[in-house]
């Protein structure tokens, strides 16, 4: 009997890890478009793209963003064997969906505001690019490892978020140090757009952290 089971394990094993790979690929490739997105929103900071150009090729990020989004919640409720808790799943996913559409407001309001300045912001852009870095590693582990997903894997995109955030507050400090004038507004209402990014980038943290005590559990 016990000679039966391991040939039997094993092939378990092998479509487990199968399912899994395919059920995060679009995860993947939501992380891939959403570092898109954050790169094209420096871009627009640093004055290599109009707003306008750049707000309309966000249009079509965005939209590959919702479809891969789609995709992969339509195989989350298929698939078999899920790596993780598939509410957490589905939490990382909808946290990754979050910071796509602040990246897309940030871009078409920088065109409705007209803001000409940049120093403010990549600094922020930055450290979102590379918070959705370690994120993009994170999902890597679980699509073809879970078992090595560690509260140590998801403190490398929260220490990131939390970068986010202590940037924001440095810079808002500066601004409130200027005399109130619309400019002054706009550039708070983009810091602010950033600002929302790193709580997004903390959710999807939080959400590995779950999943990896989970797993322990």
């Amino acid at each position: 009997m016990s000679e039966e089971i391991g040939p039997v394990r094993r092939v378990v094993r092998v479509i487990t890890r199968s399912e899994s790979q395919t059920l995060i690929a679009p995860l993947e490739r939501q992380l891939t478009v959403t570092i898109a997105a954050c790169a094209l929103a420096r871009e627009v900071a640093e004055g290599k793209r109009t707003p306008a150009e750049a707000r309309e090729k966000m249009a079509g990020i965005e939209h590959s963003g919702d479809q891969l989004r789609a995709r992969f919640v339509s195989k989350l409720t298929k698939v078999l064997v899920a790596p993780i808790d598939r509410e957490d799943l589905f939490r990382l996913s909808r946290s990754i969906d979050d910071v796509l559409d602040n990246l897309r407001d940030f871009v078409r309001e920088w065109d409705l505001f007209d803001v000409s300045t940049k120093d403010p912001y990549i600094g922020l852009l930055d450290a979102t690019a590379r918070a959705l870095e370690d994120l993009h590693g994170a999902v890597q582990i679980i699509g073809r490892d879970p078992k090595k997903l560690t509260s140590r894997t998801a403190l490398a995109t929260k220490k990131s978020a939390n970068e986010i955030r202590r940037l924001y507050d440095e810079e808002l400090a500066k601004l409130f140090q200027r005399k109130l004038s619309m400019k002054v507004l706009k550039i708070r209402e983009l810091l602010r757009r950033l600002d929302v990014v790193g709580l997004r980038l903390n959710e999807a943290a939080d959400v590995l952290a779950d999943a990896a005590i989970k797993r322990r559990a």
